[in-house]
């Protein structure tokens, strides 16, 4: 089956569970730019698509054995939130030693525990798969996995129903699922459509690796932008996906994700992540490309670390 066709599928299924999140504009980036708010998506990002997508595809045996996810919040949060409306009540999340304070603060509060392993979440990743096969555990992968590509992808298919045109969308990459699963339904939909990959610089992992040509350990550094940093997996399907559907990638520096994230909460009252400034951020270095342009910009998660206060304008 084919990925459109899976989205399609994981759009039907979770309608009904998640947030059809709004599509609003925002005149400061441009008269035909407008942001897909996925910080007002349950657990506060769109991972929580991509896992339900996963789960509800658990048979009862598997759903028994439980749950391991690694991730640096955004992810667990969402397995978490998944598992829960499962009714699947054995969930173990590592994390690596960069997870923000803010996100073991937000699982703690919800009773997840968490183990730290490794110092990225390729290695936490690593470990939490050997977890699962040791212990029988269902690992459901943040990104390396058909099923939730596909319903990270539903954000594509929310874009498609609620704007007549797009020219370009921004949306930040870490592993891939994200841009992979909405990429395919954007272009199914405009062929002409620009997806634009957008990395902080200290932690370029995917870009590097298509370089490369191949998946290779990519050196990275602490950035603002936690829940993109990390290195890409082994054998990650989203390496072939990004190579085939993102049309150009545009690196940010930290201050340009700071300034990001402070432009969005002034111009909208609103905290968002680094993640989400990133994508921003991109469009505001290359916005002399996209002068009339109708853009969408994916503000990925509001799950911002409560000590990174914007600074003011």
């Amino acid at each position: 089956m084919n990925l459109i066709k899976q989205v399609e599928n994981a759009d039907t299924k979770l309608r009904s569970h998640v947030i059809e999140t709004p599509f609003i504009q925002a005149p400061w980036l441009g008269s035909r730019t407008c942001l897909k708010l996925e910080n007002q998506q349950h657990t506060g990002s769109f991972k929580a698509r991509g896992a339900l997508n996963r789960v509800l595809e658990l048979d009862d045996d598997t759903a028994r054995r439980g749950l391991v996810a690694a991730s640096t919040g955004n992810h667990a949060l969402a397995v978490a939130w998944a598992a829960e409306q499962a009714s699947i009540d054995d969930v173990l999340i590592y994390a690596p030693a960069s997870i923000t304070e803010t996100k073991r603060s937000k699982l703690a509060s919800k009773g997840i525990g968490i183990e730290i392993h490794g110092e990225d979440c390729s290695e936490a990743e690593a470990h939490a798969r050997r977890i699962a096969d040791e212990t029988g555990r269902c690992f459901i992968s943040p990104y390396n996995d058909l099923l939730v590509v596909a319903g990270q992808g539903t954000v594509g298919m929310e874009l498609a129903r609620q704007t007549t045109q797009l020219d370009v969308a921004f949306i930040a990459v870490g592993g891939g699922g994200l841009i992979s699963g909405s990429a395919a339904v954007l272009k199914a939909r405009w062929p002409d459509i620009q997806i634009i990959g957008c990395l902080p610089i200290q932690s370029p992992a995917m870009l590097r690796c298509l370089e490369a040509g191949k998946i290779i350990d990519v050196e990275c550094g602490p950035t603002l932008s936690d829940g993109t940093a990390g290195g890409v997996e082994p054998e990650a399907i989203t390496f072939d996906l990004c190579q085939q559907l993102v049309d150009d990638w545009i690196l940010v520096e930290e201050d340009e994700i700071e300034d990001a994230v402070s432009q969005v909460h002034h111009h909208h009252d609103m905290r968002v992540e680094g993640a989400a400034g990133v994508a921003v951020a991109a469009l505001q270095k290359s916005i002399d490309r996209w002068q009339n342009q109708h853009a969408a910009v994916v503000i990925c998660g509001g799950n911002a670390a409560s000590d990174r206060k914007p600074p003011t304008l």
